[in-house]
């Protein structure tokens, strides 16, 4: 991968120079030798990313930096930073959130495993890691004196870290797999035998990964690949390759993730990284390492692609180059040609969740979500939901998904209406608040059944929803449109900001922008109640939204065409 070893020098470099422009030189600070974030924020973590990069930068001999010593004097003030700020018992704290935390201490610690492991195999002329065919690398030059005194802060830095991990504490489940691989490839590293049997007290609770390849935060934005790290790192320390099963698992599904626009599926997390704009340069070495070990060609395929979208987004590649200083084998490697995703339509019954592409479209399905549809053709984005009010529901969220065909989906939810009756005795406080409601006995009924079909069809997909059970309840369909600059039909045609809510009565309706378009229909409009009553899910922000709105019960079926896909279709008739 000689290409991208290139540009890991170049974005390293950038970095680097980056890095000597942040950091904090005032000697009489507290926070000397930091480096601030974008929000002006010090602190150990984002010093140790900085400074990891920076040492990789020095340390290799094709960048601009190797050996300069202003670069060499900021590592060695951003490492006494970071053993300054490093509590006695060896954690960190992540002073955003986290204090004296476990997880962002392995995180920590993390970053400068492969510096260490580099570094370290240098000074005892060992190669630092196998090549991935089996076979050690080569003897390393020597370590100079400088680098040896950078070895010796990393060294002192993850001793500490790892016996602060023994302490333990995570908030979510990612945490638990972040702590326990790096303590076993710490226990192998500083042949700790208590740091392995700490690892072992969370592995034995079982991984998170169920058979689609989806972890439990469901973030294909960020934590799937912290735990496909996670689960490399610890089938590297123990030989067990069962860990990294796991990931080459979520790797493949990762596959059915990428959105015509480059970015990841992100609004099925249950994290931050939800709906975010994140493209997918973190898995790289995941599918380079992977890829490499077991022969997969659509993963070294997708280690191209990656860059080819770090080159079209105009992104920077992956912070890696450490990892190509540790493997060269990396660098060696040569593969040619891009992972070209070919249509397919995928259920993920697990995890509730349906993935399809046609051509140019994607378009995804979820259960026990209001936004349950979404549709991207590249440079539009349009969400759908099925919402109003029935006693405490606001929205329809399934709770039943099955697949019909190839293509096809029925998803389904059963409202349950009820009443609180009063109680049978004097309740001991007549205080709301202080009443044991929940004893109460219900009056139950009316239900409401709220029912979606899915069908992909040439150009698009046929969206039928069908509401029964309540008779005269003002509910719509919301259409929420992001990327698009007008609204047109045969009665206006609108400039879009993306502030915009539009009850469209009849007929069909085009939104688009100067390269795509998007056609929906037939509309209708039976009311104008489209912000729902109290504690109703607001409006997307950014989104321009089409409301077709009736009242229960009614059957609809709306076409969603994709207008450059085809036919522009909408079943022959005329938009």
């Amino acid at each position: 991968m000689e290409r991208h070893y290139q540009r890991m020098i170049q974005d390293t470099q950038d970095r680097v120079a980056r890095s000597l422009q942040i950091q904090i030189l005032e000697k009489d600070s507290p926070r000397y030798g930091g480096f601030a974030d974008p929000d002006g924020i010090v602190q150990a973590k984002f010093a140790i990313y900085r400074t990891a990069s920076m040492i990789a930068a020095y340390c290799n001999e094709d960048t601009c930096y190797y050996q300069d010593g202003r670069v060499l004097d900021s590592i060695l003030k951003g490492l006494d930073y970071v053993m300054s700020v490093q509590h006695d018992n060896g954690l960190f704290d992540y002073v955003t959130c986290n204090f004296f935390s476990a997880p962002d201490t392995a995180f920590c610690v993390k970053k400068l495993l492969p510096v260490y492991q580099y570094l370290r195999g240098r000074r005892d002329g060992e190669g630092g890691q196998e090549d991935g065919s089996g076979k050690q690398e080569g003897n390393p030059a020597e370590l100079t004196v400088h680098e040896g005194s950078i070895l010796e802060k990393v060294e002192h830095i993850l001793r500490q870290g790892a016996q602060g991990l023994l302490q333990g504490g995570f908030h979510t489940p990612n945490h638990r797999w972040a702590i326990a691989s790096v303590l076993m490839a710490c226990s192998r590293l500083f042949g700790s035998r208590e740091m392995e049997e700490a690892a072992l007290s969370y592995l034995r609770e079982g991984i998170d990964c169920n058979e689609d390849g989806e972890f439990a935060e469901k973030s294909a934005g960020n934590y799937n690949r912290i735990n496909n790290d996670a689960m490399i790192m610890l089938s590297e320390a123990t030989g067990d390759c069962s860990y990294e099963q796991h990931a080459v698992r979520n790797l493949r599904m990762m596959l059915t993730y990428w959105e015509p626009d480059d970015s990841i599926f992100t609004a099925n997390s249950t994290r931050f990284d939800r709906d975010r704009l994140i493209y997918p340069k973190d898995y790289y070495m995941e599918y380079l390492k992977m890829g490499m070990k077991y022969g997969i060609p659509e993963f070294l395929q997708m280690c191209n692609t990656i860059f080819e979208i770090a080159d079209r987004r105009r992104i920077a590649s992956p912070d890696a180059l450490i990892w190509f200083m540790l493997c060269p084998a990396y660098r060696r490697l040569e593969y040619q040609g891009s992972y070209r995703r070919p249509d397919f339509d995928r259920f993920y019954q697990e995890s509730g969740i349906a993935r399809g592409q046609r051509g140019r479209f994607t378009y995804t399905l979820m259960n026990g979500k209001s936004d349950f549809l979404y549709f991207h053709n590249g440079t539009m984005k349009l969400g759908m939901k099925v919402a109003g009010s029935f006693c405490e529901h606001r929205a329809f969220k399934s709770d039943r998904m099955e697949r019909a065909s190839w293509g096809e989906y029925h998803l389904s939810q059963t409202m349950r209406g009820w009443y609180y009756l009063p109680f049978a005795q004097k309740p001991p406080v007549s205080d709301w608040w202080r009443m044991d409601n929940a004893s109460r006995d219900k009056l139950m009924g009316p239900d409401m059944q709220v029912d979606v079909w899915v069908k992909e069809t040439e150009g698009g997909l046929d969206v039928r929803v069908k509401t029964s059970g309540v008779e005269g309840a003002p509910w719509r369909i919301e259409l929420a449109f992001t990327g698009v600059e007008f609204l047109t039909n045969e009665y206006v045609h609108l400039p879009l900001t993306g502030s915009e809510a539009v009850v469209v009565k009849q007929g069909y309706t085009e939104l688009g922008n100067e390269r795509d378009a998007l056609i929906v229909g037939p509309c209708f409009g039976g009311h104008r109640f489209i912000q729902g009553k109290e504690d109703s899910e607001a409006k997307i922000p950014g989104a321009a939204t089409v409301y077709l709105t009736d009242y229960t019960p009614f059957d609809h079926e709306i076409r969603i065409r994709d207008k450059m896909a085809g036919n522009g279709g909408t079943g022959g008739e005329k938009p």
